[in-house]
């Protein structure tokens, strides 16, 4: 695959902004686990190599289960993961799959577990990933 654009080097400001949102979502006061399966999952949505690639690594250094990543795409499966992940998870998929809309059903299950600060961070950690994946899809990110 041929890499199309250099963000960083064609418009470094544009990068700065990204940059910053994801600080942002670092700064933030979630959880390194739930950073973590916002960031992989949506990555698994979106079909972003790069991204899967890189978080699921990030993941496993802060301490996640190998099989947890595994099973993270059949979450609704098993009972791997709490009830405030799975329900980070249902909001990162219908986020992710906005085309289909956020379900009253998601939305008050998550604010029913987080207060409004926690569940504007987890919203923008979505967000923010998505917004990666799309450029790193786009320009054809190669893997590190």
């Amino acid at each position: 695959m041929k890499k199309r654009v250099d963000i960083i080097g064609s418009q470094p400001e544009a990068y700065k902004a990204m940059s910053a949102l994801e600080g942002y979502v670092k700064a933030s006061s979630l959880s390194t686990t739930h950073k973590e399966l916002i960031k992989i999952r949506a990555s698994q949505i979106n079909g972003c190599a790069y991204c899967i690639n890189m978080h699921t690594r990030d993941a496993r250094k802060a301490g996640e289960t190998e099989q947890r990543i595994y099973m993270l795409n059949a979450w609704r499966e098993t009972d791997l993961y709490t009830e405030e992940e799975k329900a980070i998870l249902a909001l990162t998929e219908e986020v992710t799959n906005i085309k289909n809309h956020v379900s009253d059903e998601t939305f008050e299950k998550a604010a029913s577990l987080f207060d409004d600060k926690y569940l504007t961070d987890i919203l923008m950690a979505i967000v923010t990933i998505n917004s990666w994946n799309r450029l790193a899809i786009t320009s054809q990110k190669e893997l590190d």
